[in-house]
């Protein structure tokens, strides 16, 4: 067993505990996929059945690395017996061998987010509901909230207490909707992403012969990334895992920071009260990252209380101390980080692939994206459109998916007059009302529009009729051609290619759109011949593996040489040698929406701890004091978390030359009322302002508020914003006066005199 030579002694104990419930808490780059990789292989050498075995995993790609590295141990064969990878891939082959039980058919479409919403909306236009207030988004959301948390639609209107947070919320044709969308999901043969755990419970509580079952076959259960399960994902696992208790989860409390999509990290805090006798084990080495980074990076995740409680160390160099760079707007905090990007490869050697620029949320890489376009550093923003979202690639995979499943409502609306066949949109609406008027699918009316007409002329009838024999062709030929085969049949005879090559005045984006498909069908072709020759490679399978493909498992390794911009979230599980983390200031990172309660902060401060440990080398974060927001000037004071940092771990940068004085401190320099002003003055023609500083001189010498002089402590002022107020504190001299004033509506607000332009009010 020489791969247990490769383990460090913490690891080897949690690989060769094969039996009973088991804990691996593991910190950041401290070999976790590894524990579980060689605890998989080491289960098989001590002859246990790969086909007893379930593995999940984040993602599918995880899940195929893991597969294959077991294989070198144990042999290709038996490594492809186990049961690996995420939840929803795992379940939705459960769901698929036993949908009968449920009243679905075994080919069911999977729908993603796109789909969901295009259904909601027509749902809420028929309901004729307010758009606006019952947006598609916001009511996925909600439905997916309640099937996370198993409340079926019937449960859902019995519950009180969720039917007055709709009242309340202005919502209280919520549960009308969500009774609707399931039904037309039921009616069309399809399943969204949260229905696969939902339904995977349904069946396992509704079908005893089929849990039973499961659990005979799953004796031995490893789940990664415990922390990120939701209640869902939770009550499928402890109900496999019931009989034998031979479950092993891995994950770091300090890296759970999914809450939004549903996690509880209550799961792995808990895991100790659902099995009383089960082991612990941790991984405290880290591998990744220098010993400032780790050490520092501990000392802010020691602040959270809710956590088990680990020192993670390594015996990595010490390394650089994390910079901490001030700028004096977003723009500027592009500039500047651009540069350090630009110098430290010019310095060490190194590749643009080696940086990352992360942030709190996508928005925020307006100002970078500028700044490298300027230098000709190449980049990549990850989280952005998929290539499985483009608008051709949803045609052509709509038809692929009616094809397998001519009941998929979505898939038909998207593609029954693309190419163009003159089935307009007054037709397709017809249709849709003709099959919610009778109970059946889109696809049973238009199947039987000669025996059941709906009034459209010959034409029309003749053209739907072409299009029902055209998809029941598609679909004669799933188990008579492969994928690849299939795919190209259907390309070409939807008129889809032609339609693209065909373009008029084709430039680089029509171009694109062509190569796109072309890709799609290479990818097809690469699926179909890594399949082993008895192995399933009809079309219906490939459609699996996309619907099931998670944002993790969009391709981040791109060798092209290119600088990574991404949110935080996106990051997790990858490392980079130099990172930058940006934004990092109050009611950004953290997020404003997460100041209410401890457990939302320490979540964002998790979401920190996780940012800085990407790094391996280098660790640089950076804030502004001020950012434009809706096109406004804003002030803004650093992150909580700069100040949480061991300040012996942190090495604060001067200002960049010519920057001129930034301000600093904890306050709100500038009132709203000066905002658009600056902005509009700051960037007219003709202005030669390089600082606020200069700005500032320039507003004093044109002695914009003649009354400032009168302000005193005690004084009752006039703001055109804010109303009536109490001035309580006064601070500094000349341009830097500024005063601290109570609103009775809106709060204390500390404001500049040189901008506020108040009206001092007699006594």
């Amino acid at each position: 067993m020489s791969y247990l030579q490769e383990l460090n002694d913490s690891q080897r104990v949690a690989v060769e505990a094969i039996h009973g419930p088991t804990m691996v808490i593991a910190g950041a780059g401290s070999g976790k996929t590894r524990v579980l990789t060689y605890r998989i292989a080491h289960m098989i050498e001590n002859d246990i059945d790969p086909f007893n075995i379930m593995a999940l995993t984040f993602t599918n790609k995880a899940a195929r690395e893991m597969t294959a590295r077991i294989g070198t141990i144990v042999g290709g064969s038996e490594a492809k017996n186990i049961t690996m990878g995420t939840f929803h891939s795992v379940f939705s082959r459960i769901l698929r061998f036993n949908a009968d039980r449920l009243g679905y058919p075994s080919n069911f479409t999977i729908y993603d987010t796109q789909d969901s919403k295009g259904l909601l909306k027509e749902i809420v236009k028929s309901l004729n509901l307010d758009d606006k207030l019952y947006k598609a988004g916001t009511v996925l959301n909600r439905i997916s909230s309640a099937k996370n948390n198993l409340i079926s639609p019937e449960a859902y209107e019995m519950n009180a207490e969720i039917m007055k947070e709709d009242i309340q919320s202005k919502h209280p044709e919520m549960v009308r909707i969500y009774k609707t969308y399931a039904n037309r999901c039921f009616k069309a043969g399809a399943m969204d992403f949260d229905d696969l755990l939902y339904q995977t419970n349904v069946l396992l509580r509704d079908f005893p012969d089929v849990l039973q079952y499961y659990q005979q076959k799953f004796r031995y259960i490893l789940v990664d990334e415990y922390q990120d399960t939701n209640y869902a994902q939770y009550l499928i696992v402890k109900k496999l895992a019931a009989v034998y208790e031979n479950i092993c989860v891995v994950g770091d409390d300090a890296q759970s920071i999914y809450s939004f999509r549903g996690a509880n990290i209550q799961n792995i805090l808990n895991f100790k009260n659902d099995y009383p006798d089960f082991t612990l084990y941790k991984l405290e080495q880290n591998y990744r990252s220098t010993k400032t980074i780790v050490e520092a990076a501990n000392s802010v995740i020691a602040r959270n209380k809710d956590q088990i409680k680990k020192n993670v160390w390594t015996d990595n160099p010490a390394g650089d101390k994390i910079r901490v760079i001030r700028t004096l707007t977003d723009n500027e905090e592009g500039k500047v980080i651009t540069a350090k990007i630009y110098d430290l490869k010019q310095d060490t050697g190194c590749t643009f692939n080696d940086f990352a620029i992360l942030y709190r949320t996508n928005k925020q890489s307006r100002s970078f994206e500028e700044s490298l376009r300027k230098l000709n550093i190449p980049y990549k923003i990850y989280g952005g459109l998929s290539f499985y979202q483009r608008k051709e690639i949803k045609d052509l995979l709509a038809y692929f998916r009616l094809t397998t499943n001519p009941k998929d409502e979505e898939a038909l609306k998207r593609v029954i007059n693309y190419p163009a066949r003159g089935i307009g949109k007054t037709t397709l609406e017809k249709i849709i009302i003709a099959s919610n008027d009778r109970g059946v699918s889109m696809w049973d009316v238009i199947s039987s529009i000669d025996q059941h007409p709906l009034g459209f002329n010959a034409g029309t009838n003749s053209k739907i009729s072409e299009f029902v024999t055209m998809i029941s062709s598609f679909t004669a030929q799933l188990n008579k051609l492969n994928a690849y085969d299939l795919a190209q049949t259907i390309a070409r005879s939807s008129g889809i290619l032609k339609e693209l090559h065909g373009e008029k005045d084709k430039g680089p984006e029509e171009v694109e759109r062509y190569q796109n498909v072309e890709q799609l069908i290479s990818g097809i072709k690469e699926f179909t011949v890594s399949q082993p020759e008895d192995a399933d490679q009809s079309l219906s399978e490939f459609m699996i593996d996309v619907a099931l493909l998670t944002d993790a498992d969009e391709d981040k390794g791109d060798e092209r040489n290119h600088v990574t911009l991404m949110t935080i979230h996106s990051s997790k599980g990858l490392e980079f040698p130099y990172v930058f983390l940006v934004g990092m200031e109050e009611n950004l990172f953290p997020s404003q929406m997460a100041l209410n309660s401890r457990t939302d902060l320490e979540e964002e401060r998790r979401l920190f701890y996780v940012a800085v440990t990407r790094a391996k080398e280098t660790c640089t974060l950076s804030f502004a004091v001020s950012r434009f927001i809706w096109g406004n000037l804003v002030t803004s004071e650093p992150s909580r978390f700069i100040d949480e940092i061991d300040q012996k771990y942190l090495q604060h940068e001067a200002p960049p030359r010519g920057q001129g004085r930034s301000l600093t401190g904890r306050t709100i320099g500038f009132d709203n009322q000066f905002q658009g002003g600056l902005n509009k003055t700051m960037s007219s023609p003709g202005s030669n302002f390089k600082s606020l500083d200069e700005l500032k001189e320039r507003a004093v010498q044109q002695s914009q508020n003649a009354e400032s002089s009168e302000i005193m402590v005690g004084s009752n002022v006039m703001h055109k914003q804010f109303g009536k107020g109490k001035v309580t504190k006064l601070e500094g001299q000349g341009a830097d006066k500024k005063a601290t004033i109570f609103f009775p509506h809106h709060g204390a607000k500390t404001v500049l005199l040189v901008f506020a332009k108040l009206t001092v009010l007699e006594s």
